[in-house]
């Protein structure tokens, strides 16, 4: 047994490139999963540099200086941050306060429905329709008390916001600004023979930045596209129910299939098994349609391409690590990990196999 631990370590750590490499990762882990709420808006604003960055080397290449094209860019992020939460997050409040106001309408509605099934069907008993309709009422009422909990422990959060929405946008006008000091301190840290680390490095910025930039652009299409096609259909809650569509997009295959639910539900309510609820299920999947189709590929031409298992197996372990962020860069991080595998040193016999 210890000989073939020793074989493996030599096989793939014999190399010290890969030991540095392994150690920066081991590091990097480290930091995030035991400081990762304490530096929250580092972290966050380590992202929207990276993500602006692109813009402000536009700018100057269209013959700007740096510094006014990071307070051009960084001017804009803000008004983007206000736009969101003074725009935004007032509508989806209206219109989420407007379905739990009507939501017990729906759920005599939907007992109703359930209460034909056992005439409708006969393998259904009326006791199985009861039992359901029990679960259902106890499920709503944790749910309001839920939210009831939440409302009364958001207090803290919005303080914490406040100071988000300060800090994060000075530390990404620094970080833009003094980008070549900051970048130039850490490479001082690291030794010189580093190529390796300088390879995998280089895949992960052309495939992150592929891969984020084009990820939001598809949330804006998407959601923009979805929200006019309910609006135009008379759908309630078409700006919430559009929301939802456009961030599903952040969870490949699975999102899709969840997101349907609320809109196919929704219509129901609204139409009952009319015209317009299959003129909206038909534009809905036409939409859905559309977006794997035609904008996945044409915005996502230059990301490596991931088994459809890698990506739910990613979204799942990385969405349990850190959240909603953990989802968000699931297909970046799973990249990374092919990155490594295959630029990781390995024995002439298996470099001979994989030619």
């Amino acid at each position: 047994m210890l000989s073939i631990l020793e074989n493996w370590y030599r096989r793939y750590f014999s190399d010290p490139q890969a030991v540095f490499l392994t150690f920066i990762l081991i590091i990097g882990f480290t930091i995030v999963l035991t400081m990762g709420d304490m530096l929250t808006p580092v972290l966050a604003a380590i992202v929207i540099a990276y993500l602006l960055e692109g813009v402000v080397r536009y700018m100057e290449k269209q013959g700007s200086k740096r510094i006014i094209a990071v307070a051009v860019v960084t001017l804009l992020f803000v008004a983007f941050l206000f736009f969101l939460l003074f725009g935004m997050v007032p509508l989806l409040s209206i219109q989420i306060t407007q379905l739990i106001k009507e939501l017990p309408n729906y759920l005599n509605q939907g007992q109703q429905a359930l209460l034909q099934l056992p005439q409708q069907y006969s393998f259904i008993s009326e006791k199985q329709v009861l039992d359901l309709s029990e679960t259902i009422n106890k499920e709503i009422a944790m749910l309001g008390q839920n939210i009831l909990a939440i409302s009364i422990s958001s207090i803290p959060g919005l303080i914490t916001l406040a100071v988000y929405l300060i800090l994060v946008p000075l530390l990404v006008f620094f970080f833009l600004k003094d980008k070549t000091i900051i970048l130039g301190w850490f490479s001082g840290l690291l030794p010189k023979d580093r190529a390796l680390a300088s390879e995998v490095w280089i895949e992960m910025d052309q495939q992150l930045g592929n891969y984020v930039r084009g990820k939001f652009w598809e949330i804006l299409i998407v959601g923009v596209v979805t929200y006019i096609c309910f609006a135009v259909l008379g759908l309630k809650y078409a700006i919430l129910l559009a929301v939802l569509v456009g961030l599903s997009v952040l969870i490949p295959y699975l999102g899709a299939a969840v997101v349907t639910i609320p809109v196919v539900v929704v219509a129901y309510f609204q139409w009952d098994w009319g015209t317009n609820f299959i003129v909206l299920t038909v534009a809905y999947l036409i939409i859905q349609a559309l977006d794997g189709n035609l904008l996945v590929p044409l915005l996502f031409s230059e990301v490596v391409n991931l088994h459809p298992v890698a990506i739910i197996v990613s979204v799942l372990f990385f969405g349990g690590l850190w959240g909603f962020w953990g989802v968000f860069f699931a297909i970046p991080l799973a990249t990374l990990v092919k990155a490594l595998i295959t630029s990781w040193p390995r024995s002439p016999s298996e470099e001979h196999l994989i030619e």
